[in-house]
């Protein structure tokens, strides 16, 4: 399973400041077995649209994104993620939402991430701080493989006999 990381901000895409978040996701990414390029450090704006786009057209099973969830007037990660999905899977997004809120941090309820499909590769956003990154990843976590199965056509989809 291939995996993309991008991290969306113009402050670490222009060298302010390192960025902390996506190594976070590819550490996590490679324990749960999957081959994983980036971070791939993009921008506020267009540009995460056109890395989303590159990335569902090379055939990435899983792509996350960190950065550019929240309020402020350039925080349109959500935004360009939603031109580039056909499904949206709301409850991943919901998750890792409720993830934040259940460690206390009360801002994450600010969160504007969404999940979805484009073609067969599944876009999660995740906030942009370490810690968001860390709650969403343990959402993330046990049903990341699960969906990537089913996307394919595969898996277990909770039927039993």
């Amino acid at each position: 399973m291939r995996a993309l990381v991008v991290t969306v901000s113009t402050r670490a895409a222009a060298g302010v400041y390192p960025d902390r978040s996506g190594p976070v996701i590819v550490e996590s990414l490679v324990g749960l077995g999957f081959e994983v390029d980036g971070p791939r450090v993009v921008p506020d704006g267009s540009g995460v649209e056109s890395v989303l786009s590159s990335a569902v057209h090379e055939g990435y099973d899983v792509v996350l994104t960190t950065g550019g969830t929240g309020l402020s007037p350039t925080d349109v990660t959500p935004e360009h993620t939603l031109a580039i999905i056909r499904r949206e899977v709301p409850g991943i997004a919901d998750a890792v939402r409720l993830a934040g809120l259940n460690a206390g941090i009360p801002t994450a309820a600010l969160s504007r991430g969404v999940a979805g499909i484009a073609g067969s590769t599944l876009i999660v956003n995740l906030p942009g701080s370490p810690g968001g990154v860390r709650d969403g990843l343990r959402v993330l976590g046990p049903l990341l493989v699960h969906a990537v199965e089913q996307i394919n056509g595969g898996g277990d989809h909770g039927v039993t006999s």
